[in-house]
């Protein structure tokens, strides 16, 4: 059966921004920023013009979770149009909270837990969207929410497709994918693109403080480490152990700085293991290509992986800057003051090199490349400060 009611593990009460709904809250979107995405969308909105298929797209950590919640109360609000989403009424709190009878929520994870015995996912997502299919019971359109609709398989996404291309006379859906770029063209090309990203850090020091309760210079130091992001600074400001995992990995690159061919192979494991407990089924890699695999910890050591290259191009970047001569400017050196003196004995040229091959090294990891072994080519060519070891 379709999947009717709350995502797993969310409620009113957590959206990725933290956003509690409230009988008083103030009408509109409640997100942090994305002044572009939102004015799109409530202006087609009011002018009745709202594509049939939203996508909305954004790199993890960046409040997605949250902008849909809004996009969802906006469209179930039942005040006049000029004034939705009111977040008063009963279509906004049942939107938010995800327990509209009128919203169907699924993903490639939800398929692949819902499969009988021998069941493929395709076959899953192609039932699902046809009993998702039916005429609303309390609003003006039933609404088909697809969560992570990029880590669909090729199949998974044509079924998808052949739903977007013949919907029923009241029926909406809104995509959401970290990367559209693995989303068919055809379905790119029926959908109307929202992005969410980074926000200006003045606002989300801001945010920070207001509703975190956060002192001003932690809530710089969090804005600048999550790179723009509300939701991974929300995520650093609930969760230090998130902070201190991520000061942990680049202490230990810069160690590494140091050391030779060996330690930095047998190092490759240890970061791998030690993130692996931050990988969660939110986060999860994209499916297997047949459709049919679970979850292996191969695919979770891929995404501990990514986390790592993540953490590793952000000290990178930032011992460049401090390489610059703009110490304050470099994130990574208020968790790591040691980044500063490393940065003094690095060639600019190589960390130029080296942030070139990091985001290859990304980019592989996402299309599956093996986890260890691209660790192990960028622990390579991380540069050698003088008397490293050989």
């Amino acid at each position: 059966m379709p999947y009717h009611g709350p995502a797993a593990g969310r409620g009113v009460a957590a959206p990725i921004l933290g956003t509690v709904i409230q009988h008083d809250v103030e009408p509109g979107f409640t997100s942090l920023g994305q002044a572009t995405a939102r004015t799109m969308a409530r202006n087609a909105a009011r002018r009745g013009r709202l594509y049939r298929t939203l996508l909305v797209h954004g790199p993890p950590g960046a409040g997605k979770g949250a902008f849909v919640d809004d996009l969802l109360a906006l469209l179930f609000c039942t005040a006049p149009v000029s004034e939705r989403p009111c977040n008063a009424c009963r279509g906004c709190r049942d939107a938010r909270s995800r327990s509209h009878p009128d919203l169907v929520v699924g993903s490639p994870q939800l398929w692949r837990e819902q499969r009988a015995t021998g069941e493929s996912i395709v076959a899953v997502a192609r039932r699902w969207l046809l009993e998702s299919a039916g005429a609303p019971v309390a609003g003006e359109r039933r609404v088909v929410l697809v969560e992570s609709a990029d880590r669909a398989n090729e199949q998974a996404q044509n079924a998808l497709l052949k739903a977007l291309e013949e919907p029923g006379p009241r029926q909406m859906f809104v995509l959401v994918a970290d990367e559209p770029a693995r989303l068919l063209p055809t379905i790119r090309s029926r959908a109307q693109s929202l992005r969410v990203g980074p926000v200006p850090r003045a606002e989300l020091v801001a945010w920070l403080v207001d509703r975190e309760r956060l002192p001003a210079d932690q809530a710089e130091a969090l804005a600048r480490i999550a790179d723009g992001l509300p939701g991974r600074a929300i995520g650093y400001a609930r969760d230090h152990a998130r902070v201190e995992w991520r000061r942990r990995i680049q202490a230990e690159l810069l160690v590494l700085l140091e050391r030779g061919r060996a330690e930095r192979i047998a190092s490759v494991r240890e970061l791998v293991d030690a993130t692996s407990a931050l990988v969660d089924e939110r986060s999860a890699p994209p499916v297997d290509p047949d459709g049919d695999a679970p979850r292996t910890s191969g695919a979770a050591q891929r995404q501990a992986a990514l986390l790592v290259v993540d953490a590793w191009i952000g000290l990178n970047r930032d011992l460049l800057v401090a390489a610059a001569d703009r110490p304050a400017l470099a994130p990574a050196i208020q968790l790591v003051p040691e980044a500063a003196t490393a940065a003094a004995r690095l060639r600019p040229a190589e960390l130029t090199a080296m942030a070139a091959l990091l985001e290859h090294i990304r980019d592989g990891l996402e299309q599956s490349a093996a986890p260890r072994l691209a660790l192990e080519v960028a622990m390579l060519a991380w540069p050698r400060v003088a008397n490293a070891a050989p």
